[in-house]
């Protein structure tokens, strides 16, 4: 091949090689979407008829108004701020040992399948499902929303502790356990200091998930922020709502940021 043959800009390869079936594919795809918008009922008349409707609705959030409602307001949000603490510390504690048992390197097989049903039962609700379920046990209250916030961590923590322990450097575990250490020195030492810098991350990820899972669960009588904010919208009081809703946005934001300087320090 001569020099002026070879060509002179790179192109990405496509993801399918073969043009064909690339294409039929993309047929396919615009066919499925044209199907499901021609069956999709929509009234577009009542659509456009709403935007002044949803305007207005709108408008009545502003300006937020922190004042008449504070006392509530500061009630609900240290009420949640309650149930994320204490619901992401126990859900952490009680889903180690599971997630270490749901981990197929080093657990055997019954404790294996045991902790992985745990883990799956665990995230088989979505936490406004289970959060009915504890309203009805429990009766209306912070607690079941603490049950509920604790049960969902359990899943969510332990599977993913569980995921991190089977891809570790197993030539450190092994070194650990080669020198004649213990079950629990094992793990201590050879296990623990391989996920921790990750888990850490995890479980201020999770406190965050559990904060803003709070105010949803209160909507169905779990306590917290959520129940304020449902007893601010059945008053048609919508500027004390955008309060509400302000707090929830920079108490997440705080935490955001909080959880990024926490896993910069620790790795």
């Amino acid at each position: 091949m001569s020099v002026a043959a070879v060509p002179r800009t790179w192109k990405k390869p496509p993801l399918i090689k073969s043009a064909w079936l690339r294409w039929t594919l993309i047929a396919g795809v615009v066919v499925y979407l044209t199907l499901v918008t021609q069956t999709t009922p929509v009234n577009w008349t009542r659509v456009w008829e709403g935007l002044p409707r949803g305007a207005a609705f709108l408008s009545a959030f502003f300006p937020p108004d922190f004042a008449s409602r504070w006392d509530e307001i500061a009630d609900g949000i240290a009420e949640s701020l309650w149930m994320t603490v204490v619901s992401t510390a126990v859900g952490i504690v009680l889903s180690i040992p599971v997630g270490i048992g749901a981990a197929k390197n080093i657990a055997p097989a019954p404790v294996y399948y045991f902790c992985r049903a745990v883990l799956a039962v665990s995230r088989s609700f979505q936490e406004i499902i289970l959060a009915i379920f504890f309203v009805k046990l429990f009766g209306f209250g912070p607690f079941a929303g603490f049950v509920t916030l604790s049960f969902a961590t359990i899943g969510f923590y332990g599977k993913l502790l569980a995921e991190d322990i089977e891809d570790m450097d197993a030539t450190q575990a092994e070194a650990v356990r080669s020198s004649g250490a213990s079950w629990l020195q094992w793990i201590n030492y050879g296990v623990q200091p391989q996920v921790m810098p990750r888990m850490i991350g995890l479980g201020l990820y999770r406190f965050d998930i559990n904060f803003r899972e709070s105010a949803v669960i209160g909507i169905v009588g779990g306590g917290g922020i959520g129940a304020t904010l449902n007893t601010a919208f059945d008053r048609y009081e919508f500027s004390s709502a955008a309060a509400i809703l302000i707090i929830i946005i920079a108490i997440v934001m705080a935490c955001e940021y909080g959880s990024g300087f926490v896993r910069r320090w620790v790795q």
